[in-house]
């Protein structure tokens, strides 16, 4: 991919700013340092990561007579990038703070890559995605898509959440029904329920999905995720953003990655809005693997260099023409790799 030139000034900025960063990361950790030689920090223990605010932390601490308490935490500097849902250990210091001193093994992480193209943590330790959609604002496979690529290449499970059921009418309902069939046909689990209409009590269909599993709520703005939760979890604080009506698009309200715990077993990973999931940082053959219709059907085209885009011998296409793969999902398929390689052409990075 191509990428910009730099000018002398900019390349003056950048480094500058990464000294200044390594000048900062140099004197946290000679403070560090020094509070563990004047015995000021407590003895080695297991934490959970609830919230992330930049270079600070907020761990759960999960042994001890300090169990359930938050402790804000630094990090010491050869500790790679930390998310929500991160098992850590880490030791208590003064006045409800400590110092993260290594991260323990993952079960999984959700990365999606962000403005620059980097791929940027959003939550680990995950049993499952829920991936919240709405009649408003309208869902489309393509974002659908984008998202259970990234659930499939991550190893993750996900489920299809259809929420505001209460907005389904004689004029949508035909292509909301269809799409959820879709996705039933390919053995993803669908449930639909109506946050509004609960009355902020949680839907029973709602608290089965969540109960003592580790969730990560996901989708397009506006579709609910945050009012969901305040039915789970109605004495925290929860900003919930409506729908642009100039727009119909979703106004972003959760500004970091939060976990919530639940009475009733289990815990919530609330993360920021996100309009797009690009998926540049991806190969071809790593989105064939996301589709899981696709993904028997790798390595039985005609040539070896198939494109998928209408190139002759293509097993995919022939799958559609047989009915064996839904033609909408082949659309958001080709779709996503048109994206990719316009992407690449141009050497920009969108979300």
């Amino acid at each position: 991919m191509a990428k910009r030139k730099l000018n002398k000034r900019q390349q003056w900025r950048i480094e500058k700013i990464q000294k200044e960063r390594t000048t900062r990361m140099a004197r946290k950790e000679k403070a560090v340092e020094a509070q563990a030689e004047a015995g000021e920090l407590g003895p080695e223990q297991e934490g959970l990561i609830i919230a992330h605010y930049g270079q600070q932390l907020d761990v759960e601490a999960l042994q001890g007579d300090d169990t359930g308490q938050v402790f804000r935490c630094f990090v010491r500097a050869n500790i790679s990038s930390l998310v929500t849902g991160d098992k850590v250990v880490w030791r208590p210091g003064k006045s409800e703070t400590g110092v993260i001193v290594a991260r323990c093994d993952r079960d999984n992480l959700l990365q999606r890559p962000d403005n620059f193209g980097a791929l940027k943590p959003v939550a680990a330790n995950i049993d499952h995605i829920i991936l919240v959609i709405a009649p408003e604002p309208e869902p489309h496979d393509s974002l659908i898509d984008r998202y259970l690529v990234a659930s499939e290449s991550s190893d993750i499970p996900a489920v299809l959440l259809l929420n505001k059921t209460d907005l389904i009418n004689d004029q949508n309902r035909p292509q909301i029904e269809a799409l959820l069939a879709r996705y039933k046909a390919l053995g993803y689990q669908v449930e639909q329920t109506s946050a509004a209409a609960c009355e902020g009590e949680p839907a029973p269909e709602v608290e089965a999905l969540v109960r003592n599993q580790t969730s990560v709520f996901v989708g397009q703005s506006g579709v609910g995720k945050s009012s969901i939760i305040q039915t789970l979890l109605p004495d925290e604080q929860l900003r919930v953003g409506a729908v642009s009506e100039s727009t119909g698009k979703g106004v972003h309200t959760t500004t970091t990655a939060k976990l919530f715990h639940l009475a009733t077993g289990g815990d919530l990973i609330d993360s920021p809005g996100i309009r797009e999931f690009g998926l540049w940082h991806m190969t071809p053959q790593e989105v064939e693997y996301g589709f899981r219709e696709i993904r028997p059907l790798m390595g039985l085209c005609k040539f070896r260099n198939c494109r998928h885009m209408g190139d002759p011998g293509c097993a995919l296409d022939a799958a559609a023409e047989n009915g064996e793969i839904s033609r909408e999902r082949l659309k958001s398929f080709h779709r996503i790799l048109q994206d990719m390689a316009e992407q690449q052409a141009r050497g920009l990075k969108l979300t």
